[in-house]
């Protein structure tokens, strides 16, 4: 088996999970811990596992989901697992090498009026669907609410009605203290 680059082959994996939609978190997480666990063996084509170990470092709190994780890996053909069914020897895993890039070299691709490159052969991910693409030079067109224009206005006549009446309003049995010795009138250029 060739050398095996860390960085490259998560990278490539990443990619093939994002257009994968059978995948949910428990089986990226399985994934990364297996792994992990071929990293420390080395990058072997085969390495043994426990179940207990790798339920830790995956965060699995399920055997079930644990076994139907690792079955749909090895049934997708992420991994190759063979279980021992023996609680004194682990269970065998083979990890596979995945090259992304080879696979979409043989796509044929197409370009939009915008330059974006269409796959159309290829599997698409299926995350969502009916994303709109916007350009990133073209600016956001919005439309003004003519509703929410007057209250501005309405607002400041508000106040300038009602600062008669605070006055009024102050006059009642307390005195008014202005205790932070605050003023209506500030100079914002002035720093505090």
């Amino acid at each position: 088996m060739q050398e095996v680059n860390y960085i490259h082959h998560l990278n490539e994996v990443l990619e093939l999970f994002s257009r994968d939609g059978r995948l949910n978190p428990s089986h990226v997480s399985l994934y990364m811990a297996l792994f992990r666990f071929w990293n420390l063996n080395y990058f072997r084509p085969s390495f043994f596992i426990q179940r207990e170990e790798v339920m830790v470092l995956a965060k699995l709190g399920s055997k079930s989901t644990y076994h139907r994780c690792l079955t749909d890996l090895s049934n997708w053909s992420y991994i190759l697992y063979e279980p021992s069914h023996n609680p004194f020897k682990g269970s065998r895993v083979y990890m596979f090498e995945f090259d992304v890039e080879e696979e979409l070299d043989n796509c044929p691709t197409s370009e939009t009026t915008s330059g974006q490159v269409v796959n159309s052969q290829c599997p698409e991910s299926e995350t969502s669907t009916g994303q709109a693409l916007v350009s990133i030079n073209k600016p956001i067109q919005t439309v003004t609410n003519k509703k929410n224009s007057n209250k501005t206005k309405k607002f400041k006549n508000q106040k300038k009605g009602n600062a008669g009446e605070k006055k009024n309003k102050q006059k009642g049995s307390v005195p008014y203290t202005d205790n932070l010795h605050t003023t209506t009138d500030k100079n914002y250029d002035e720093p505090l």
